[in-house]
């Protein structure tokens, strides 16, 4: 009976999760697959406490209402603006709760594991451990505990491949000698000092990269645990969460035309000599009053969100202007960058938590062709996803890189809080042309005084 009921339970949890990642390939559907995979995670549990290899179920107790208390303190006082950093600590907990599994296992059974298991386990501590202090990396570059722009140095990669090659070779040496607990902790070891070498020479530009990466090497850590303890619902969990994190990453990429090993070990985001370098041009700085008369008369206005937009926590008073337009029969549509913000989607949860009509958001090559014919392109923190140059300037950096072209529109307003360059520390032509101007100050108060200005006018 107990057999049986663990059995159906994981196979519904299983079923849940596909379901679940299934629905979030949909903004519409994406709320719904997130209900269906929550309750396929409280199946998985329900299964698991019916194990009759539980000795005791005081710790567990302890842990679901420790883990419960703060997951819920989380999801109530983490604001929508700080998710990318709330995303990243989860992935170090599930992979620091991944490495424990397997350092448990081996203290346990160490040289009685078989050469398949301490295959399986040193696969699992390896990725485990490496995402832990990677996410952990990655959450303070987010949080500002850390710099956003790459920490390198010289030499760092030659360090960074010989350091993973040396943990490598302790994990297939583990193979041939299991019982060697000196090989099995080092590589523990150098695997956690790897996690945080990997990510610290990373830019904050590229943490929608990243974080998929992370939550890839997390699931497939997990996959290496329901294999080492005989769990099916956490090795098709995993392999699901590994998979689906894995095939994110590339697509983030190929939204930046650039290969992932660039992401991992070019140090994008660093300030070049040339990028440093001043155009000779002025910015010109646009009057709030013409902005809103604008934006009041136009025929079409299409909002473009960025980092500084989630920095500003300026996603409200964004709605509200497009409220205000829509009252006076303006067109509104949202521009959706695939990389913009600082997590993969990290737009769309954003502008979902201010009640953004789904039918509103367009992705890159769908608004595309719509900027000519455009009358006010409203530019919201978003800096290098707008670059022309990407698009113009074969030498740059980023040259093919797919950008939202703005610069198309007839008339273009970047809200920013001054001059600065963005993550990539280019200069952006956009800001010089003569269609453009520049609303300095923050995003969000810059809004609401546009709002009342567009009632105004």
């Amino acid at each position: 009976m107990r057999t049986g009921f663990i059995e159906l339970s994981y196979f519904l949890a299983s079923v849940l999760f596909i379901l679940g990642l299934r629905g979030l390939t949909h903004p519409e559907t994406a709320r719904r697959g997130m209900h269906l995979a929550e309750f396929g995670m409280l199946m998985a549990i329900l299964g698991t406490l019916m194990n009759s290899e539980i000795v005791s179920y005081e710790w567990i107790i302890a842990g679901l209402l420790i883990g419960s208390t703060i997951g819920l303190a989380m999801g109530l006082w983490v604001p929508m603006t700080a998710m990318p950093q709330r995303t990243a600590l989860s992935h170090a907990f599930g992979a620091l709760a991944a490495s424990l599994v397997g350092v448990s296992e081996y203290y346990l059974r160490g040289a009685n594991l078989g050469e398949l298991k301490i295959g399986a386990l040193g696969f699992e501590v390896l990725l485990g451990s490496l995402t832990t202090t990677g996410s952990l990396v990655a959450f303070s570059k987010l949080q500002g505990l850390l710099p956003g722009a790459p920490l390198t140095y010289k030499g760092q990669n030659v360090f960074n491949l010989s350091l993973l090659a040396v943990t490598v070779a302790c994990f297939i040496a583990l193979l041939a000698f299991p019982g060697a607990g000196v090989l099995f902790y080092l590589m523990l070891t150098l695997a956690f000092v790897f996690g945080v070498l990997l990510v610290l020479p990373i830019g904050a530009a590229d943490m929608p990269v990243v974080i998929a990466l992370l939550n890839s090497y997390a699931g497939l850590a997990s996959a290496a645990t329901g294999f080492v303890i005989a769990n099916n619902v956490l090795i098709i969990a995993g392999m699901l969460d590994g998979g689906s994190g894995f095939i994110l990453s590339i697509v983030m990429c190929k939204a930046m035309n650039r290969p992932i090993t660039n992401v991992l070990f070019g140090a994008f985001g660093s300030v070049s000599e040339a990028a440093a370098t001043a155009t000779g041009s002025i910015m010109r700085e646009a009057n709030l009053d013409d902005v809103a008369v604008q934006l009041a008369y136009a025929r079409q206005a299409v909002f473009v969100p960025g980092y500084g937009m989630a920095t500003a926590q300026a996603q409200h008073a964004l709605r509200e202007l497009a409220d205000a337009l829509e009252a006076r029969g303006v067109t509104v549509k949202y521009a959706i960058h695939p990389v913009a913000g600082r997590m993969p989607g990290h737009m769309n949860v954003l502008l979902a938590e201010a009640n953004v009509p789904y039918s509103q958001l367009y992705e890159l090559d769908h608004i595309n062709p719509e900027f000519p014919s455009t009358d006010v392109a409203i530019v919201v923190g978003a800096n290098d996803v707008v670059n022309p140059d990407a698009r113009d300037n074969p030498k740059s950096i980023i040259a093919g890189m797919p950008i939202l072209e703005v610069d198309r529109a007839k008339s273009v307003v970047v809200l920013k809080r001054g001059q600065g360059k963005g993550f990539s520390g280019l200069v952006n032509p956009l800001f010089f042309k003569s269609n453009c101007g520049m609303l300095y100050g923050d995003a969000k108060e810059s809004l609401t005084q546009l709002v009342q200005a567009v009632h105004s006018a």
